[in-house]
């Protein structure tokens, strides 16, 4: 399924056509009233240690403000456009102190701590809160941290950068912390504890959103398929709306084969009995199309006798993961673009024959799971409220497009926060450029199934975000994507696996980042595994290392490369901490293959500090995969409890 609450997901950069009204009722911030201080000043904050960090506001044009804390103090004139900005400090970690700002401006902040303010972005698995983990009653109860101090994003679509956030700093304690961030409250937790110092933490997360929404237009800008989506996204933020179904039937004929001649698929003349057939509902990976996302038409033929005729009927499909176009006998009954919503839709009885008749289902996945996904009662017909006819059982059905070769579908931004540009503008940029330490990350879900352009976008998103900031290469730390779905019996590709090689990759090469390994406790049937304490501890240990200079172990065993040896092939490893491990009754979770890229099973044992690995019949080994699944088994860890990344030694370089 998508993945998001949302979880996840169009696939490919979603242009945006928005709707005027969406807008008509706001100015943004540029036409509003801006206040003396911004927001991010005020009781209780946090202010950033050991650097001359910058302050500002907005005044008359012209004027003069001061501003002060403990024996330092700044001035700064208003410019043209109102706005004034000192950097105050440096200062050591503690407090509290107070904070004044005098002259045009006049403010004064009380309790003000000096320690290390960090970003937490990403979407749910990042936006989940307290109250929603384990043993969160234990957790909430023992939330009471002084020195931590919490800054809550509200969610906001925009089109334009927002000068200013509509929040405020709350002190960490059990009434604060129950729908702040998990991950960001847990890793702050450790950090604090371990180094005794003021930890802030901003949450600016949204569930189900793409990693695009999170860029800005000028990141952007510098990836191809992105120039097109922002320039929409630019033009239409000054001309208004465009007519939508217009745009969206000319994606449907430029991008599906079934919908570019006439009713195409959904004519119900079509001779579709070269179509193979599969058990409906039930998502389509798991009969007849493994590891598909894209298009997919389902076709079933129903009889009515003339006493079931005479009038409307309720076509009933239960959800449909991600976005449907229903016909019946040709004639278009319903759409809809939303993974959990059930779809009811009515079919009017002009439209329906004694006789043969026959609905078309046309559905788009764009990450994990795909199709029709309820229980078998509720695929039926409907009349005057009773159970007229199921619908469940065999339906033909026939892949039409795969996602990889798709062009960008258009997407409305009415309440869409799956646009380019449009967090950024209103998530990001209100927070700059105040001097975060670094920032943590966790998101991909719904960027799952286009993984090789991720390994460009983040890397895009991380030096957009450092350059906004103003304070360098800032500490970025990515959790990797967690076990989640069925678990398969058979070496498969995975847009999961691919999408957490792209995030690996992200760390490896990009300065200043890590990584933290989740793929030992997600969870099969949830999207929003409950154990978030070792996921905050994870990102911590890496902070803790190489942001804090912490002599720890902060990772597990990393592939390094592999040698071959006959019919076997020994697997090298960096990380190893105190030695590898098997977690489980036996090293599992690995697959080779030779030449021809078939991957079987593969034996695996420890020898030192490296894996060897062998399978029966394969003689000539040439390369190696380890978790290369959507939830694959986590058996290699180092001895200090830390998994071992999924990993394959083909990756495309």
């Amino acid at each position: 399924m998508t993945v998001s609450p949302n979880h996840f997901r169009d696939r490919i950069i979603i242009q945006a056509l928005m709707l005027v009204a969406l807008f008509a009722s706001s100015a943004t911030t540029a036409e509003q009233a801006l206040p003396g201080v911004h927001p991010l000043f005020s009781d209780h904050m946090v202010f950033p240690r050991d650097i001359a960090a910058p302050v500002w506001g907005w005044a008359k044009p012209g004027s003069e403000v001061t501003v002060q804390m403990g024996d330092k103090n700044e001035k700064a004139k208003t410019d043209k456009s109102g706005r004034w900005q000192v950097k105050l400090g440096p200062f050591g970690a503690g407090g509290p102190h107070t904070l004044t700002i005098s002259g045009s401006v006049n403010a004064t902040f009380n309790d003000v701590l000096i320690g290390d303010v960090w970003l937490c972005s990403g979407q749910s698995n990042m936006e989940w809160g307290v109250a929603s983990t384990n043993d969160a009653e234990k957790e909430i109860t023992a939330a009471n941290h002084p020195n931590i101090r919490l800054f809550q994003v509200p969610k906001l679509i925009s089109l334009h950068p927002e000068d200013v956030v509509d929040g405020k700093w709350t002190t960490c304690s059990p009434d604060t912390i129950k729908s702040f961030s998990a991950v960001g409250y847990f890793f702050g937790r450790t950090i604090h504890q371990d180094l005794n110092v003021p930890i802030g933490l901003i949450n600016s997360s949204w569930g189900g959103t793409v990693a695009e929404a999170w860029t800005s237009a000028k990141a952007l800008r510098t990836m191809e398929e992105f120039k097109g989506p922002v320039h929409d996204v630019e033009r239409m933020g000054k001309n208004g709306q465009v007519d939508f179904d217009q745009e969206m039937a000319k994606w449907w004929k430029h991008n599906d084969p079934g919908s570019n001649n006439g009713l195409g698929f959904a004519d119900p003349a079509l001779d579709v009995g070269g179509w193979k057939t599969m058990a409906q509902p039930g998502a389509w990976e798991n009969l007849g199309l493994p590891n598909f996302d894209g298009i997919v038409w389902l076709r079933r033929d129903f009889d009515l006798t003339e006493d079931q005729l005479g009038k409307d009927l309720m076509l009933h499909l239960g959800p449909v993961d991600d976005r449907d176009t229903t016909w019946v006998n040709g004639s278009k009954v319903g759409e809809a673009n939303q993974w959990d919503a059930q779809r009811v839709y009515k079919v009017p009885r002009k439209l329906l024959t004694a006789g043969r008749n026959t609905v078309t289902i046309r559905i788009l996945d764009t990450g994990g799971n795909g199709g029709l996904y309820g229980n078998p009662e509720q695929l039926k017909l409907v009349r005057e409220g009773k159970d007229l006819l199921r619908l469940d059982g065999e339906w033909r059905y026939q892949a039409s497009a795969a996602l990889k070769d798709m062009t960008t579908p258009p997407q409305r931004l009415d309440g869409n926060p799956n646009v380019p540009t449009v967090l950024s503008n209103g998530m990001i940029a209100c927070l700059e450029p105040y001097a975060i330490k670094g920032a943590i990350w966790y998101q991909g879900e719904s960027n799952a199934g286009r993984a090789e352009q991720y390994r460009q976008l983040l890397p895009t998103m991380i030096g957009d975000w450092r350059k906004r900031f103003e304070v360098g290469d800032f500490p970025f730390y990515i959790v990797q994507l967690a076990n989640f779905m069925d678990t398969t019996n058979a070496p498969v590709q995975s847009g999961w696996a691919e999408l957490r090689e792209a995030q690996l990759l992200t760390a490896l090469r990009t300065p200043n980042c890590g990584i933290a390994v989740t793929i030992d406790i997600g969870d099969a049937k949830d999207i929003h595994p409950r154990n978030k304490q070792d996921v905050g501890r994870r990102l911590a240990l890496q902070a803790l290392h190489k942001t804090y200079g912490k002599s720890i172990i902060y990772e597990g065993p990393r592939y390094k490369a592999i040698t071959i040896d006959g019919d076997k092939i020994r697997v090298q490893f960096d990380s190893l901490g105190g030695g590898l491990i098997v977690r489980g009754d036996q090293l599992s979770g690995f697959a080779i293959a030779g030449a021809d890229g078939k991957f079987s099973h593969a034996k695996a044992v420890i020898d030192g500090d490296s894996i060897v690995v062998c399978a029966d019949g394969i003689a000539e080994p040439k390369m190696v995969r380890y978790g290369w699944a959507n939830n694959p088994p986590a058996t290699l860890f180092n001895k200090d409890g830390l998994p071992a990344s999924p990993f394959r030694s083909d990756a495309p370089q």
